[in-house]
């Protein structure tokens, strides 16, 4: 039984050895074969050298990692935003330092009212948290997207002024240039630091990355990748700026569009959420001494907890119901 189990092997073994010896020599036939077809085409190099072919692959692959990395540069950044990128994408010339000496500040105010009212210790502790690290960084997200409103209104018509100027000869810079002085707002800031940049030797992808950092905004970044395809490949600007006008108008339809449709669901929303605010507040007119059960008793407090944990879980469902990203 061993031996039969040897020879069935053996035999087995040989056929696999005869089978990648034929796969083996196949290859190294239409190796050849190809080899022998590039010195006949002419596409053969000196030895260690590469084909036309391959380099222009070599070069579109390149530049296709050079367009990769200049387009996913700001998401990284965006992934990696500090309180300081945050100060300058709100438009604040204030140092960090500042920024945390004005939060103390105020969180001590909240503190020393919450004192003064003679609040328990847990809801001063509380306010003083929110006051320090809530409400700031709250504020400065508000400026924020308001900035970043702000420079969408203004975006396609600036593209559209610098293709007009390009079109008629005019250099890059000098359409830039134009653009810091026509337009005023967040628009006329980040144009202004693209052709301050440009003019101490910053390069125009360099400096069209930089305020895509500053600006994180789809619209901005889809501009820094337009310049960047131009640097790389030389294709026309205008046509770049044109086609990037278009397309952010077309988005601007399109998210007034989403906001007409869902205005009735967040109307909505607005007066579910609003509702037992409104009944508390009418039930404590009518018969307060009923309503300050739920206050004044442990199972009351419970209830009040509960209610508002599933009441916040039911505004953030809606909230995301409600919310279309573009």
């Amino acid at each position: 039984m061993t031996s039969m189990i040897l020879i069935v092997s053996l035999v087995f073994s040989s056929i696999l050895g005869v089978i990648a010896y034929f796969v083996l020599n196949r290859r190294e036939a239409a190796r050849r074969h190809t080899r022998t077809l590039s010195v006949i085409r002419g596409q053969a190099v000196a030895e260690g050298g590469k084909s036309d072919k391959e380099i222009q692959d070599k070069r579109r692959a390149d530049i296709a990692r050079k367009l990769k990395d200049s387009g996913n540069g700001p998401e990284k950044e965006k992934k990696k935003d500090g309180l300081k990128q945050k100060l300058v994408q709100a438009g604040l010339s204030m140092s960090v330092k500042k920024f945390w000496i004005y939060s103390i500040l105020f969180a001590i105010v909240m503190v020393a009212l919450m004192v003064v009212s003679g609040q328990k210790p847990h809801i001063i502790l509380l306010v003083g948290f929110t006051a320090l690290f809530g409400f700031p960084r709250f504020v400065l997200k508000k400026k924020i997207q308001r900035r970043q409103k702000k420079f969408l209104e203004d975006f396609a018509d600036t593209l559209e002024a610098m293709v007009r100027l390009l079109k008629a000869g005019m250099p890059v810079s000098e359409a830039i240039a134009m653009a810091s002085r026509e337009f005023t707002g967040p628009i006329g800031e980040e144009m202004a630091r693209i052709y301050d940049a440009q003019k101490i030797g910053v390069s125009l992808q360099d400096a069209v990355l930089d305020a895509a950092r500053r600006m994180p905004i789809t619209e901005m970044q889809m501009f820094a990748t337009g310049v960047s395809i131009q640097a790389q490949t030389g294709s026309s600007l205008s046509e770049v700026l044109t086609n990037l006008a278009r397309v952010i108008r077309s988005r601007f339809r399109l998210k007034r569009k989403v906001q007409a449709l869902s205005a009735e669901a967040k109307a909505s929303a607005m007066i579910i959420g609003a509702l037992p605010f409104l009944i508390g507040g009418g039930m404590y007119l009518i018969n307060g001494d009923y309503i300050m059960i739920l206050f004044t008793r442990p199972l009351g407090q419970a209830w009040l907890i509960g209610s508002a944990v599933w009441m916040t879980v039911g505004i953030l469902i809606m909230r995301a119901m409600i919310n279309f990203k573009i």
